[in-house]
């Protein structure tokens, strides 16, 4: 078997599957619902607020185009937010400025496992592109060296695990986030215990978005390892 149709992988990540299209419907549901909900400011000026209320005066907030292409980045201590909620008066904008922000007070406090995510990186990266090499150099020496073959497959498959522990290590980050977002919109009374229930439901729904990544990324692991695992003792399946 090589990189083609296999009914296996596709039952083994089905639900993954199945919740990422889940949770893409229900982000896009509440986002959409959000929007349309008025805040008192804008996702930039909210944003904007509660870092210097944090005493981060030098972490700037910028315009990015694109829908939810907003991120933290670390590298340049920046937040940037999609057109859309960078100037959006909505709970919905307010809800993922706040999200963002929260990663920008994660870095500044040195949180635990924000600083593992960014060791877990190069892992994720790299990972994906070892496998294939390995993998293709295990399937090559396979006849003629069949233990050799094996354990460079096996290398392959522990280099791409590199995806499924960046996810689950995302998986914390992402929560706390959206767990700050939550506390200091209440906290700065950015918006009212109605208009946080909105965003809670955005920031909920987007939550589920990184639980299924992490779940595909698993369940691809343990799809690696039960079809290709043991090739070396059984190359006649």
């Amino acid at each position: 078997m090589m990189f083609g149709f296999d009914p296996l992988y596709f039952i083994i990540i089905a639900p993954a599957l199945l919740l990422a299209g889940w949770a893409q419907m229900r982000v896009r549901s509440a986002y959409t619902h959000g929007m349309q909900e008025p805040a008192n400011l804008s996702g930039a000026a909210a944003a904007r607020y509660i870092l210097d209320e944090g005493g981060l005066h030098d972490v700037p907030v910028e315009e990015v185009p694109g829908e939810l292409s907003d991120h933290y980045d670390p590298s340049t201590r920046t937040v940037r937010l999609s057109s859309g909620v960078y100037h959006t008066r909505s709970l919905a904008a307010v809800g993922i400025a706040a999200h963002e922000v929260g990663h920008a007070l994660q870095h500044a406090h040195n949180y635990g496992p924000m600083a593992l995510r960014a060791m877990a990186v190069p892992a994720a990266t790299a990972g994906p592109w070892i496998f294939l090499v390995m993998f293709f150099a295990g399937l090559f020496l396979s006849a003629s060296a069949p233990a050799l073959g094996h354990s460079l497959i096996w290398i392959g498959i522990i280099a791409y695990s590199g995806v499924a522990v960046f996810q689950l290590i995302n998986l914390p980050v992402e929560f706390d986030a959206s767990n700050r977002a939550k506390r200091l919109l209440d906290e700065m009374n950015i918006v009212d215990p109605q208009g946080l229930l909105v965003v809670r439901d955005v920031l909920n729904a987007a939550a589920w978005t990184y639980v299924a990544a992490t779940l595909q990324a698993v369940l691809t692991v343990l799809y690696y390892v039960i079809r290709f695992g043991g090739i070396g003792s059984s190359r006649d399946e």
